[in-house]
């Protein structure tokens, strides 16, 4: 039985506390069904709630990454039942709970990313391509509108203009394209991809305090919404003082004055300090 249960459109494993999941519909290119979206939340359920993950790659089975969602349903696919005023966006159910994840996130984008498979990974801490990946987002040759909150996400991971010219256009553009944009932080050759992904996942799993590093990845996104740097300041401040009280900074010191590698003794199942989470907190009446 896997984390979070069985699985039957994902894979998921951990191996020396690095959290894989791998899109499993090779056959369709890994394009995203309604039960695969539900999969992933329940990854990333077990991932957070788990002390023993302390970071995750997320890949594709086959020659795509995730071809976005599953148009066999035809031209009804994005027909829906309920109200405009109260309808929800699956996808960006999804990519807020890639959001909301106490773990760092590696995208090894092995092959064909576009649609839901692309703004899926904008949530996502670094992103790793393939020399074979392809980008597209889309929407607008579809007759909709980027979805999963890429509204938010696109233009602050590459800047306003490029992520209107490639919503806009639809255009779907290669890994290199995707690097000069600063899309993605580095193309590899298929075989080396993820082993590239896993080193990364590796150097954050075996060096850092994941108290830290679940605090660190929450503070640096919110910030991009906020308006002042005194707002980063309040939270740096909470942060560092209750972490400098913790029973990882004084390992972390004392080994590095030992000259030996930290074992941190703090896991974020219980381990996140009492302000947190701080962006949920409510001004007095």
């Amino acid at each position: 039985m896997a984390a979070g249960g069985s699985f039957e459109y994902i894979r998921y494993a951990v191996t020396d506390h690095v959290a894989r999941i791998t899109l499993d519909r090779p056959e369709k290119l890994n394009a995203l069904i309604d039960p695969a979206y539900a999969e992933l939340h329940r990854a990333l359920d077990a991932i957070d709630a788990d002390d023993d993950v302390r970071a995750v790659v997320i890949t594709g089975e086959g020659r795509g990454f995730c071809a976005g969602r599953d148009l066999s349903g035809g031209g009804e696919t994005f027909s829906y039942d309920t109200p405009i005023d109260r309808h929800r966006d699956i996808g960006g159910l999804l990519t807020l709970r890639i959001f909301r994840c106490l773990k760092p996130i590696i995208a090894a984008v092995n092959g064909p990313a576009v649609g839901i498979g692309a703004t899926m990974l904008l949530p996502m801490d670094v992103r790793l391509a393939s020399t074979e990946a392809s980008f597209g987002f889309v929407f607008a040759r579809r007759g909709i509108v980027n979805e999963a909150a890429s509204s938010w996400f696109l233009p602050r991971v590459v800047g306003i203009s490029r992520a209107i010219e490639w919503a806009t256009t639809g255009r779907v553009f290669d890994a290199d394209e995707a690097l000069e944009g600063g899309l993605v932080r580095s193309v590899h050759e298929p075989d080396d991809l993820l082993a590239a992904a896993d080193e990364l996942g590796h150097e954050i799993a075996d060096n850092s305090a994941p108290v830290s590093v679940a605090l660190i990845r929450q503070m640096m996104w919110r910030m991009l919404g906020a308006d002042d740097p005194m707002e980063a300041h309040k939270i740096d401040s909470r942060a560092v003082a209750a972490r400098g009280a913790s029973a990882d900074a004084k390992e972390g010191v004392e080994a590095f004055l030992e000259k030996r590698s930290a074992q941190f003794p703090i896991g974020v199942s219980d381990g996140m300090p009492d302000f947190f989470p701080w962006w949920e907190e409510r001004p007095f009446s």
